[in-house]
């Protein structure tokens, strides 16, 4: 049996060429599906600048984890995060969009035209790109937190607090976003555990104090999560252990809320777009600017304050804008 195929010096030619990729020229590439690319792209396409969306590794972005969202203006009812994506999504495809499936691998924004490689297959020259990658939720990783995702496991108590209006609820977490969170909850629910891993809460002093001095917070120090309990309905339960103690402990609770960050997706741009020291795209204060003429960002890759499909929307409104100026001060 042949293990080795022997290499002729075509063979040989073909491996050290590099593979060349197709390319593809457009005005306006629009990178991400949320709120802010779909409406980065509901504009740009009545603009005229007739723009490719790629809609990522998640089409429709965090939202498609959200069961009810309830407080996105124009929908009385409220619906559901996909079914708010689907409508922002025919919406552009009907002014004009191309919106395609695909992943952003690698980018290359050392010069005009901008150069995005689509899933290590193909490249796209753009005039303008707007990045609205948006940012991933951190998760703790467990089984059932998985499986509870939008049935009482949320990374987004603003989102999705109202919901358990007068009951039980935990917060994981120790910084700034958990003391908030759990702050923000306790306005809302008769109860609000903030499940704390470390002997000590790493928020500043004066949300420690907040914490501390709200009646229905109770701190947990020093514990961490086993397992969350639910059934058919979502989530009933959530299973502790006290790390100095090695017990274990269970709370009757209907909401979950991971409070340990979010990790903005920029990685592929930060070669050339400056960031903080998280990961988020740094944009001039106002615009949607970025450090590089004619690369915009919008919604949450940018945004580690709000991180709101609203606000998310609003920022690709400017990012279109801001890329339609762009194009007709330059005269492509």
């Amino acid at each position: 049996m042949e293990l080795f195929k022997p290499m002729n010096n075509m063979d040989s030619n073909k491996s050290i060429l590099k593979k060349e990729l197709p390319v593809e020229r457009v005005k306006v590439l629009i990178i991400g599906s949320g709120p802010a690319g779909y409406t980065a792209a509901i504009y740009a396409s009545r603009a005229n600048l007739n723009p490719v969306l790629y809609e990522g590794i998640q089409p429709g972005g965090q939202l498609t984890t959200t069961t009810e969202v309830d407080n996105f203006p124009g929908y009385p009812d409220g619906i559901t995060g996909p079914a708010m994506m689907e409508d922002l999504k025919k919406q552009a495809a009907r002014l004009g969009a191309d919106i395609r499936f695909g992943i952003a691998t690698s980018a290359d924004l050392s010069s005009q035209p901008y150069k995005v490689t689509i899933d290590d297959e193909k490249i796209i020259e753009t005039e303008a790109l707007i990045i609205a990658t948006g940012a991933t939720a951190k998760y703790l990783g467990l089984e059932s937190e998985e499986k509870y995702k939008g049935q009482g496991v949320s990374a987004c108590a603003t989102c999705d607090g109202f919901f358990y209006k007068g009951q039980n609820v935990a917060v994981v977490g120790g910084g700034d976003t958990a003391a908030e969170e759990a702050t923000y909850l306790s306005g809302l629910c008769k109860k609000v555990y903030l499940i704390v891993r470390k002997p000590y809460l790493r928020a500043s002093k004066a949300m420690q104090e907040r914490v501390m001095k709200t009646p229905n917070i109770e701190v947990l120090f020093e514990h961490t999560t086993k397992e969350i309990l639910g059934d058919i309905n979502g989530v009933t339960g959530v299973l502790l252990e006290n790390i100095s103690k090695g017990e274990l402990i269970k709370k009757d609770i209907t909401g979950f809320f991971v409070a340990i960050g979010h990790q903005p997706n920029s990685d592929i741009f930060k070669p050339w777009i400056q960031t903080d020291e998280v990961g988020y795209i740094k944009t001039i204060p106002g615009t949607s600017k970025t450090n590089i003429s004619g690369v915009f960002a919008c919604g949450d890759v940018q945004d580690s304050h709000y991180r709101q499909a609203i606000t998310a929307a609003g920022s690709g409104c400017m990012a279109a804008i801001d890329a339609e100026r762009y194009i007709g001060e330059r005269k492509f």
